[in-house]
């Protein structure tokens, strides 16, 4: 790495750190109590990360992505991972710019404030990759009081948080500024539950009277290839169900799960839409233009139980149209379905998250740039993951080990707490240790799960 040093970082540094110290020190204690906070949020999330790893295979043989993984370009095209949006070779080099340059001298302006010397400050290059550095002065950084270390610490983390709240807002003003209304989505197909007593076979093989561990010896012993596209244009392999003298689908490996702990499964409905393989954002029922998901909800109330509507959809910059008989809905008389759903995932941590980096969208609705797609859809990304990345750092960054700065932190946290440099110094040592094996334990039941 070639590094460049310069006055020009010093003088800003010695400006700000020097002439605003009293709103430095306010700044100062919602550094130290942000770091805090996300210091035990991010020991939460890293339990619950080992939970899920260790106790859900099937979620980690879907998601795909090592738990342990360096920022690289192309990172969803690697794995085929499809609930992320593309990451670039540019937005990599400016998230690590953006990111380096104020997470760093933001400890600088922190050790000026509190007069801990620093020997150099400038740019980091390694080809086309920037970064940035402030040098500090060791010896008068262990000097400094507790407080004024912690601070310092904290500064580079909570900037990367108010980085990621200012992102996140620019891009909710973006989308909705460039972005319109052109449709409605779906995620799933209509499903129902039924009891394992009631099936009576499963791929054309009878299973009458069989429990769930010798239906499941059926389903390893055979193989069942029906091709299927669905919304998001992947193919998976559907089963054909008969139970209650109905038919239904589901794939295999759902099936399985579902016949290991329990006496019924949940199944997709025989509808028109899973057996036109309806895919895409819906667009317009008979000529009717769909913007969103309650327009859709609407016009579908003008049509009744076997009537033939004309649905448009729009997948991947192409438009397909299906011809789609109307089922009853069960639960309504006289209500005609196509037979789609919505599975809602806000009751999960990652639904949640998902939930609220997108409160600026309407629930299931399409949304298309309003003019010069490829340019607005570049940009709305790389805002995305400029708010991401940094929340991501200020995450990690926190966490109570040895590279990071929450590990120092936590070090003079637990001194200042017991008045022992050495117990602290051990406690440190066995955080980072203890870390670094749940890191181990991560990446050997991904790798277990996986492979």
């Amino acid at each position: 790495m070639y590094l460049y040093r310069t006055r020009l970082g010093m003088k800003l540094i010695d400006y700000i750190g020097g002439k605003y110290k009293k709103t430095l020190k306010f700044f100062s204690y919602i550094s130290i109590f942000c770091g805090y906070i996300l210091m035990i949020t991010m020991i939460y999330l890293l339990g619950r990360l080992v939970y899920i790893y260790v106790m859900n295979p099937e979620i980690v043989r879907a998601i795909k992505v090592p738990p342990l993984i360096p920022l690289i370009p192309y990172l969803p095209s690697l794995f085929k991972i499809t609930f992320l949006p593309p990451f670039y070779f540019t937005y990599w080099i400016i998230a690590i710019a953006v990111i380096a340059i104020f997470h760093e001298f933001a400890h600088g302006i922190l050790m000026k404030r509190y007069n801990i010397g620093i020997k150099s400050t400038g740019f980091g290059f390694l080809g086309p990759f920037l970064a940035a550095f402030v040098e500090q002065d060791e010896k008068e950084m262990k000097k400094a009081s507790k407080f004024s270390q912690i601070s310092v610490l904290s500064a580079g983390t909570f900037t990367n948080l108010i980085l990621s709240i200012i992102f996140f807002l620019l891009l909710g003003l973006f989308f909705m500024g460039f972005y319109q209304e052109s449709g409605a989505l779906f995620n799933t197909y209509t499903m129902g539950a039924v009891s394992i007593a009631n099936i009576t076979s499963i791929g054309g093989i009878s299973i009458n009277n069989l429990n769930n561990s010798e239906i499941l010896n059926v389903l390893e012993n055979n193989n069942f290839p029906v091709s299927l596209k669905l919304e998001n244009g992947e193919s998976i392999d559907l089963i054909k169900i008969t139970a209650n003298e109905k038919n239904y689908y589901m794939n295999q490996e759902i099936l399985e799960n579902q016949l290991t702990n329990q006496d019924y499964v949940i199944l997709y409905e025989d509808y028109s839409a899973i057996n036109s393989g309806l895919k895409g954002a819906i667009i317009s029922i008979n000529g009717n233009e769909i913007k969103n998901y309650n327009q859709f909800v609407n016009v579908m109330k003008n049509y009744s139980p076997g009537d033939e509507v004309l649905i448009k959809t729009e997948y991947e910059n192409s438009v397909y149209e299906y011809n789609i008989n109307l089922s009853e809905d069960p639960n309504q008389k006289g209500k005609g379905i196509i037979g789609i759903g919505i599975i809602n995932p806000e009751k999960t941590l990652a639904g949640k998250i998902f939930n609220f980096f997108n409160f600026f969208k309407e629930d299931a609705t399409y949304y298309k740039p309003k003019f010069n797609s490829n340019l607005i859809i570049f940009i709305y990304n790389l805002l995305w993951w400029l708010a991401i990345i940094n929340i991501s750092v200020a995450l990690v960054n926190m966490l109570p080990m040895g590279i990071f700065d929450g590990g120092r932190m936590f070090m003079l946290t637990i001194w200042g707490i017991t008045k022992s440099e050495k117990f602290a110094i051990l406690m440190y040592k066995i955080a980072t240790y203890f870390i670094l094996g749940i890191f181990a334990i991560l990446m050997l039941t991904w790798f277990t799960a996986i492979f």
